[in-house]
């Protein structure tokens, strides 16, 4: 007979106060992000029209791992989400690894994001005389309020902030269609498939370029993960996370497919630039006034909204870890309005260093942080699909229940997207300026781990004899 699921003690005293709404447009505002909006203009000029294959493959795997993740939460929800889940099913040492990696990962996408916020302010003359680590340091304070106050207001926020992503999104694909119906001129050429024929085709420099943005396409896609973590401050999981979780792939395929598509459709790739949103090359082409003042105000919006959704999943993963020991003991802590404040403020105090950053290589902070975040994306999402691996093979041997709603084909699409991921990471290599120094972190990190886990050792032991004895009372 299968036995029951585990309770995580790190689940105790959270409000449920998210609504689906809430859920759903926090897994859009997770797959929808600067990435798109912003960097997609530098990708599409290195990879062509291809880069909306590099979409299709990432956004498929990307859905894997969300809906491995949803088979696990409707297991057990937790707001320890996958670390709660690699406690379960790959020990202590496994939670350690993935709370500790996810925390690599949003604390340095959070200095990428107010890094983002203080240069995209700088876009309005009324602000460039401000110093960009002052604007950091005044998005910082804004997001840190709004998490502190409830789980109530940060689900407000974000639904809010998601909205005016997507509405923005669908009001430039409306735009390009009606470009393309038409036959409207832009830039003096007129869009259709001679854009993509006339130009060198799908491959216009070949596939290497295409396999080299994976990723930074996996980056932007990332916070997916995200719909774990907000499961266990909802009423009713079982209705909402399958709905949101499935909502994934359509979504990754109409607004990032569909829009690079678009965007190849109405102007070689040769045209984009890294230095410009893609949606505001095309705007400012056909002569619309304004374009870049309206996408800058929602690339500050994307980079608010994922930098709000960083300072709450850290908050609840890493209680979930002081909770069993392997977090500092006031990152645990809770105030009176069921937020777990000891872990947001110490991803703050993190940030904070972040804003030095700002100070000391202003042009440099952006660049450095993405890739070393691109590491803690990777390996969350491999832990996920290992802890998925493990949790069907105990469903295999009666001793745990699988839902009805399930990731198919296991463990072949586990064992697929692992690799793949694996191999994105491996194409760090090809760039010598970042990608590689980046690699070269790995080593450094895993000696990090291993020293820390020698310091929290007897803390996790101490947390496991005293939820036992809980237990055996």
């Amino acid at each position: 007979m299968p036995s029951q699921a585990p309770a995580d003690a790190g689940d105790a005293g959270y409000s449920k106060d998210l609504k689906a709404r809430h859920v759903n447009m926090i897994a859009i505002g997770g797959a929808i992000g600067t990435g798109l909006f912003l960097g997609g203009g530098g990708r599409l000029h290195n990879a062509g029209p291809a880069l909306a294959l590099a979409y299709l493959v990432c956004g498929i795997f990307a859905f894997f791992v969300v809906r491995a993740l949803g088979e696990l939460v409707l297991y057990r929800p937790s707001s320890g989400s996958f670390v709660s889940y690699a406690r379960e099913f790959l020990g202590e040492k496994g939670a350690y690894v993935a709370g500790w990696m996810y925390f690599l990962n949003w604390s340095t996408t959070g200095i990428a994001d107010i890094t983002a916020i203080a240069l995209y302010t700088h876009y309005w003359s009324l602000f460039t005389d401000i110093p960009q680590w002052t604007l950091a340091l005044i998005a910082l304070a804004v997001v840190l309020a709004v998490n502190l106050i409830s789980v109530k207001i940060f689900g407000e926020m974000e639904f809010w902030l998601a909205i005016i992503k997507v509405a923005t999104l669908v009001g430039f694909m409306l735009i390009g269609i009606f470009l393309l119906a038409t036959r409207h001129e832009v830039d003096g050429r007129t869009p259709g498939l001679s854009a993509i024929s006339d130009h060198g085709g799908i491959f216009p420099h070949g596939v290497m370029p295409v396999v080299l943005v994976m990723q930074g396409v996996i980056f932007a896609s990332a916070a997916l993960e995200l719909v774990g973590v907000a499961a266990g401050e909802t009423a009713e999981p079982e209705k909402v996370v399958p709905r949101a979780v499935n909502s994934i792939m359509w979504r990754v395929g109409l607004f990032y497919v569909g829009s690079v598509v678009l965007l190849a459709l109405l102007l070689p790739g040769s045209v984009y630039s890294a230095d410009e949103s893609p949606f505001v090359t095309v705007l400012s082409k056909i002569g619309v006034s304004g374009a870049g003042d309206v996408m800058n105000l929602v690339v500050l919006t994307a980079a608010m909204s994922s930098l709000n959704s960083g300072l709450y999943s850290t908050g609840h993963i890493l209680r979930s870890m002081a909770m069993a020991g392997s977090a500092p003991k006031f990152t645990a802590r809770m105030n009176r309005s069921q937020v777990p404040y000891g872990g947001i403020l110490l991803t703050c105090a993190v940030w904070v260093l972040g804003v030095g950053l700002n100070y000391l290589m202003p042009s440099q902070a952006f660049e450095i942080v993405l890739n070393v975040a691109s590491l803690g994306i990777i390996s969350t999402w491999v832990i996920i699909m290992v802890c998925h691996l493990v949790f069907v093979r105990r469903a295999r041997a009666g001793l745990v229940d699988r839902p009805t709603f399930r990731l198919r084909f296991s463990p072949y699409t586990e064992i697929a997207t692992i690799a793949f991921l694996l191999v994105c990471l491996g194409t760090m290599g090809n760039d010598p300026e970042v990608g590689r120094k980046t690699l070269l972190l790995i080593p450094v990190i895993a000696a990090l781990l291993v020293a820390g886990w020698f310091g929290v050792r007897r803390g996790v032991s101490r947390a496991a004899d005293t939820e036992l004895s809980q237990l055996t009372k």
